[in-house]
């Protein structure tokens, strides 16, 4: 019994599920593999670096999706999907990022359309829906904190996370409102094991003249991936990386940084630990190996136990 790598629903001896296709388009009625190995997308994504606005350490190729030949086909400009395939380097990434994903979702946060797509060695590449774009060629204006505090590609990490409240207080339409998102991320990447959130995987978006948080995007459990960790997050907190207790987190990030009120961050604690055995039931039917999805658990329950 197959399960689908788009809805996660069982689909028998089917590689994807009617709800899955769906997701994508209700005129979808099937979706071939594509037509690259993963070792190929790679190439592919150096190849074509020069001429894609996306960037980043993980090789991405910008896509469409194409109802007539049900596939994703692979473009130079105005693709609305990214596909990320297999890493060289660092085992199962797609899959990790798909599963947490689907857990940042059922903890409320929002996150684009996005699944795991079948390429033709078999392996699985992510896929996630582009958030930036509307119409061909048209794209909402959005800005990641690299851009908006001055920094570069090369200086992406050299920031605390006291100085990013000051980002969301100058450049949200309502920063109180943004204060209280960002510090349900930040809560969910740290108990998800994601030490690389730095300034380039956040970002604002202008729609409707309301300037927000994007949707998510770049969340996955960064600490199993990587052969012993040594940092819990990617900005500093007090001055640190690593080594976090709860009153880091909530006395000193949240009440005193974000001035959110006792409320607020109540909500925000207790909602984690209230879809926290949902996390689990995702994990064990995600497309993670049995010995990936051991180290998944063993982390969440030690960040967990701090709290």
């Amino acid at each position: 019994m197959n399960r689908c790598p788009i809805s996660y629903a069982l689909c028998g001896n089917d590689k994807y599920s009617i709800e899955g296709l769906r997701m994508l388009s209700p005129k979808l009625t099937a979706i071939q593999d594509l037509p690259f190995s993963a070792s190929e997308q790679r190439q592919e994504a150096a190849n074509r670096a020069s001429k894609l606005s996306i960037q980043g350490v993980q090789p991405k190729l910008s896509a469409i999706l194409s109802i007539a030949n049900n596939q994703f086909e692979i473009v130079d400009q105005f693709g609305n999907y990214i596909i990320k395939p297999q890493n060289d380097l660092f085992p199962e990434l797609p899959e990790n990022e798909d599963v947490t994903m689907r857990m940042a979702k059922v903890y409320g946060i929002d996150v684009p359309l996005h699944g795991l797509i079948y390429s033709k060695d078999n392996s699985k590449s992510y896929f996630i829906k582009r958030f930036d774009r509307h119409g061909k060629g048209k794209k909402y204006a959005t800005e990641d904190f690299t851009q908006l505090t001055g920094n570069s590609r090369d200086t992406k990490y050299n920031y605390s996370m006291e100085k990013v409240v000051q980002v969301l207080e100058d450049y949200c339409t309502f920063p109180v409102l943004e204060k209280a998102e960002f510090f349900k991320r930040i809560l969910f990447c740290f108990v998800t094991g994601n030490e690389d959130m730095h300034l380039k995987n956040f970002s604002l978006i202008t729609k409707s003249g309301k300037t927000t948080l994007t949707p998510a995007y770049d969340f996955l459990n960064s600490s199993i991936a990587v052969k012993n960790p040594q940092e819990e997050m990617a900005l500093t907190l007090k001055g640190k990386k690593s080594n976090f207790k709860n009153t880091d987190l909530i006395d000193y990030f949240a009440k005193e940084r974000l001035q959110l009120n006792d409320k607020t961050i109540d909500k925000i604690v207790n909602d984690l630990f209230k879809t926290a055995p949902k996390w689990t039931e995702l994990i064990e039917i995600s497309f993670l190996s049995a010995t990936m999805k051991e180290k998944y658990f063993s982390l969440m329950k030690e960040r967990l136990s701090r709290f």
